[in-house]
């Protein structure tokens, strides 16, 4: 029985001849075994929460009707979470017989989501089709593009340092302003091997699962609005440095990642947390540190100023703004909350301001640009 025949069995069979909006647990749990229909175990586990929020044991009628279409509003979780602690349930790391990939995608829910509820909802609602395309297609571009210009150029490390690689096409400089494509595809050039190698992991290690769990749309949008943030941030920070790599966007999804852990802490499952937390952190200042020292004392003779750091920096606001605003709306509507709206509003003065800041204050201040390649 589909969706649709489950909803009109359920006005059929006049649940609430009352119109008071609310069902009695027991009359549904009836009307489930009388016809046999088919709920999958996560939804019944959150049928017993809805109850026992209710004093009188009942459901609100509008949360069935979303628990049975998979939708699932503010109101709806905050429902879940004040009946769940009277639930007698196991997690899913008691779960046997697993096969490879369901032990996968029960690894993913422990590593990104901090409810056992919204897990148990992950792991039996998860498809393998679509597969996470977004992070894999960007992580396979920017290899791709790095060979490429590694063998043209017969350099793997510093590429930036070669007379020639500040041509590209793709690379931001403050002289090609006016050529916007500059301000996202900058995310395919790298400064050499070890930033490449840092970024592709974190895409893989962190950006996959947070795609399975959040899908295509909202992790895009995240990662492609820490790049353009990182590349504007630059322009108006550092006016004469141009940019390359992919760090705003690795730096947008692991700040909202890690954002969402701490402000989780307990709910959290994933292991050695801790100790990976402040590795992750390591790793992030050490990268960081690394940008700084080869903008301000490069270790070779360039012919311009080398890529800028603050992409890096604004990234890592990106994600603990936007981010985490994502990361904490699991299966909920982004448009229905307040907060969504705040921080869209916030960035887009931000790109009000850079865009008017890139076409008047270069002139404005009489900024010395090095001459674009």
């Amino acid at each position: 029985m589909d969706r649709s025949s489950l909803l009109q069995l359920i006005q059929e069979q006049q649940l609430d001849p009352e119109n008071t909006g609310f069902i009695g647990a027991d009359t549904f749990a009836g009307l489930v075994h009388s016809h046999e229909l088919p709920l999958d175990p996560a939804k019944l586990d959150m049928l017993v929460a809805l109850a026992q929020s209710n004093d009188r044991g009942q459901i609100c009628y509008q949360e069935l009707v979303d628990l049975i279409s998979s939708k699932r509003s503010s109101s709806f979780k905050r429902a879940i979470a004040n009946g769940q602690r009277a639930l007698p349930r196991d997690g899913l790391l008691d779960e046997p017989g697993l096969g490879v990939y369901k032990r996968f995608v029960r690894y993913v829910a422990y590593e990104i989501l901090p409810c056992e509820v919204d897990r148990r909802w992950y792991f039996y609602r998860h498809r393998s089709c679509p597969p996470p395309v977004f992070m894999a297609s960007v992580t396979l571009a920017q290899i791709v593009v790095f060979l490429c210009y590694g063998a043209r150029l017969n350099k793997w490390v510093l590429q930036t340092y070669h007379p020639e690689y500040m041509k590209s096409p793709l690379v931001y400089h403050p002289g090609h302003r006016a050529r916007a494509w500059r301000f996202l595809t900058y995310m395919f050039m790298h400064v050499g091997l070890e930033q490449l190698g840092f970024n592709a992991l974190l895409q893989l290690m962190i950006g996959v699962p947070l795609e399975m769990v959040h899908g295509l749309l909202r992790i895009s949008l995240l990662y492609l609005a820490g790049v353009l943030a990182g590349s504007l941030t630059v322009s108006i920070t550092d006016m004469r440095a141009p940019v390359v790599g992919g760090s705003g966007g690795v730096y947008a999804l692991c700040s909202a990642h890690l954002a969402n852990v701490v402000m989780n802490w307990a709910g959290m499952r994933c292991p050695y947390k801790l100790l990976r937390m402040v590795l992750a952190l390591v790793c992030m200042s050490s990268e960081v540190g690394r940008a700084v020292w080869l903008r301000f004392s490069p270790p070779l003779p360039a012919s311009g100023p080398q890529p800028s750091f603050m992409a890096h920096l604004a990234g890592a606001v990106v994600g603990v703004s936007m981010g985490l605003t994502i990361l904490r709306s699991y299966e909920e509507r982004l448009q229905d909350q307040c907060g969504w709206w705040v921080v869209l509003l916030a960035y887009g003065t931000f790109l009000l301001f850079a865009i008017f800041w890139n076409v008047f204050a270069y002139d404005l201040l009489g900024a010395h640009i090095p001459p674009p390649p």
